[in-house]
């Protein structure tokens, strides 16, 4: 992706963000089933597979149709390639704790051979999954007839060799290993190391590194747990493995830091190599202050010299080579400050954003409210507003940029601060790691834009 593009506007000639509507999966229901609400959204290495999980426990991956000769405006289309219940809600008798069997999180692994392999996890319980593909059956066996009833031996009279026939193509989705009994709390976080053999989970006080192979044991790196639990003034909220050094992770808290360890120095992680803070304003202090400044996402840029944290109204960009403030800070939703008394009262303001990058790191994208979501061109300084919504749901229309009138006469094409619903927020979004095609989740709908063609 050429640096400086957002959406394959060009920089500076005033076309910039030029995004359009592709599709748009799930029902239109206004009733929506608790179960049917995307939790998150993540594209495979290669762009091609794009998984979702929902609070149901379900996975739905979409495979990219490939692209046809007489249509060559539009790319390829992202249709259901499987769908697959990965975890079943259960209870833990020992705490008397109902355990959710919502997806917290997907990971893909990198490609190694035909089949795909993903980790999900709810709270508690991490899965590996395969999703193979199967067309051929074998047919022609010694000891049983073509319905699978065994066959009386003592009329087989020559010896068959089985071949292969060709059938209706089939997906199947196989739990390769179960990584279970290692989270006393809610799992918020996994990421796959750049070994591609190890990935670590992340709970509020603790987080374990596994080996993709071994299930019945985890190493714990990071243990912020105090001795006495009313002394804790801290949760982890987000972890993430550096994308090239092995040895480097990060993770963020609540009360705004980011700790990068290196697991070179000491297996066991809790004094930190760096330690991410921006000092606060003073002036701008006030109760919300502490929620607000809670980190709800964090993410390395794929070249793997920056990283990008997301807390309640903003986006920062932090240079991992300079800890005391970030290098670029963006304003998501600056106008709620006037309404932070309200979205405390209604929960809303411990809502969890998360935030991604584009192929080329030259631009970012994280959600808001009333199924708005905003991006952010790191060389223009540009930003925009866009809207996940099924009224501009023809193919290829152009999605018209949103404003929000603070305050004083509201123009024509502006939304009122008042006037925003709150119930539909965008939570989680996914960028294509090659193209620019997005993933944005609202609701129980799962939308996907492209940049204009030209």
């Amino acid at each position: 992706v050429p640096a400086g593009i957002v959406g394959g506007g060009r920089v500076g000639g005033g076309n910039d963000f030029q995004w359009c509507f592709s599709q748009v999966k799930g029902a239109i229901d206004e009733d929506v089933a608790e179960a049917d609400i995307i939790s998150t959204v993540e594209f495979n290495c290669s762009g091609e597979l794009l998984a979702t999980g929902d609070k149901g426990g379900r996975v739905v991956i979409f495979q990219r149709e490939q692209e046809s000769k007489n249509r060559l405006l539009s790319r390829g289309e992202y249709n259901v390639y499987s769908t697959f219940q990965s975890h079943e809600p259960e209870f833990d008798y020992l705490k008397s704790l109902e355990i959710e069997e919502k997806i917290n999180k997907i990971r893909w692994l990198p490609q190694q051979n035909a089949a795909h392999f993903l980790l999900s996890a709810n709270d508690k319980t991490i899965k590996l999954w395969k999703i193979s593909e199967r067309d051929k059956r074998a047919e022609g066996y010694n000891l049983k007839d073509e319905d699978g009833r065994l066959r009386d031996q003592f009329r087989i009279t020559t010896l068959r060799v089985p071949v292969l026939m060709p059938m209706d193509l089939m997906v199947e989705a196989s739990p390769r290993r179960i990584f279970a009994n290692a989270h006393t709390y809610h799992i918020n976080s996994i990421s796959v190391n750049s070994d591609y053999e190890t990935y670590l989970s992340a709970d509020d006080l603790r987080i374990n590194l596994w080996h993709l192979e071994i299930t019945d044991r985890s190493f714990n790196i990071v243990d912020i747990k105090p001795a006495n639990m009313e002394e804790l003034t801290e949760v982890i909220t987000a972890a993430e493995c550096h994308p090239h050094q092995c040895n480097v992770f990060v993770y963020s808290s609540s009360k705004g830091t980011i700790r990068l360890c290196d697991m070179r120095a000491a297996a066991l992680c809790d004094r930190h190599s760096k330690f991410f803070e921006e000092p606060e304003d003073p002036s701008s202090r006030s109760f919300f202050s502490e929620i607000i400044s809670s980190i709800s996402d964090v993410k390395f840029s794929h070249s793997g010299r920056y990283m990008m944290t997301r807390d309640y109204l903003s986006v920062k960009v932090w240079d991992l080579n300079m800890e005391n403030r970030p290098v670029e800070t963006y304003q998501v939703h600056e106008y709620l400050r006037s309404k932070l008394c309200s979205l405390y009262e209604n929960d809303c303001i411990f809502d969890k954003f998360e935030c991604c990058w584009n192929g080329s790191d030259s631009a970012i994208m994280t959600g808001s409210y009333n199924n708005f979501f905003r991006m952010f061109d790191r060389n223009t300084r540009r930003d925009i507003t866009l809207e996940a919504s099924r009224e501009n749901s023809k193919p290829r229309a152009m999605l018209k940029p949103r404003k929000v009138c603070t305050g004083g006469k509201r123009k024509k094409d502006e939304i009122s601060v008042d006037s925003l619903d709150f119930n539909k927020k965008i939570l989680h979004t996914a960028w294509h790691p090659k193209e620019n095609v997005i993933a944005v989740a609202a609701t129980n709908n799962l939308y996907i834009f492209q940049d204009k063609i030209n």
